[in-house]
């Protein structure tokens, strides 16, 4: 009898414990969930070596102190870290900017002209810099600062801002959710933002040897800079 009544007194123990353990598992999941934004972004910069998706670009105006959208861009994108991406415009007209690691190439298709940049030049403190630029959290502290700005419209943001005096941007504001980046708010120093949603996005895709390597179109003109 008292064996009987000892191991139903273990048995509430554990069912007991078991409850704690759940109840605190419940409390601390919101808690875990909602790593800031920069943590979130030093991650997905670590983790994430090459990535694809689409994006939607707006350009927003302020009139009488009211903003409204201007022009609106939809492409795809795809990058291997550092330095390799294809950005491609292709509504409402079709423009390309490729980087194979060491050049920057842009190419407007209506016109069949490529413009040919040096890579590092063309990067700079820009927003493709923080994100495809960077081989990891030290290369990318080193050109940029960045601090956590809150939440807002179920994101959590942080605020990049270039150390270097020769970016054309105030600052970028990058929205991260899930651990990845799916916004971005660009201020250059006239006041003009651009806002980049970016969706579907792929981590870690499987690329070909020479997915980032431009082929110059026939009968394209050339322009090196």
């Amino acid at each position: 009898m008292q064996n009987s009544e000892l191991g139903n007194q273990v048995k509430s123990k554990i069912k007991m414990l078991r409850g704690l353990m759940t109840a605190a598992a419940i409390l601390l999941a919101p808690v875990l969930a909602q790593a800031s934004a920069v943590e979130q972004f030093k991650s997905f910069v670590n983790n994430t070596k090459s990535a694809r998706g689409e994006f939607v670009q707006q350009q927003v105006k302020m009139t009488d102190g009211t903003a409204k959208i201007g022009k609106t861009f939809h492409g795809t994108f795809i990058f291997a870290r550092p330095g390799k991406f294809i950005w491609i415009y292709q509504k409402p007209y079709e423009q390309t900017l490729q980087a194979d690691g060491e050049k920057l190439f842009i190419y407007d298709k209506d016109l069949n002209q490529v413009t040919v940049k040096e890579l590092g030049d063309a990067l700079g403190a820009s927003p493709a810099a923080i994100l495809f630029g960077s081989a990891g959290t030290a290369d990318l502290e080193k050109n940029f600062g960045l601090r956590d700005v809150g939440a807002k419209q179920e994101m959590e943001w942080l605020e990049a801002t270039a150390k270097s005096k020769d970016s054309q941007f105030d600052h970028i504001g990058i929205g991260m959710k899930g651990g990845v980046p799916v916004a971005l708010e660009l201020r250059d120093h006239f006041g003009q933002v651009s806002v980049l949603t970016l969706k579907n996005l792929e981590k870690n895709p499987t690329l070909k040897a020479d997915q980032f390597k431009f082929v110059i179109p026939a009968g394209a003109d050339i322009f090196r800079q």
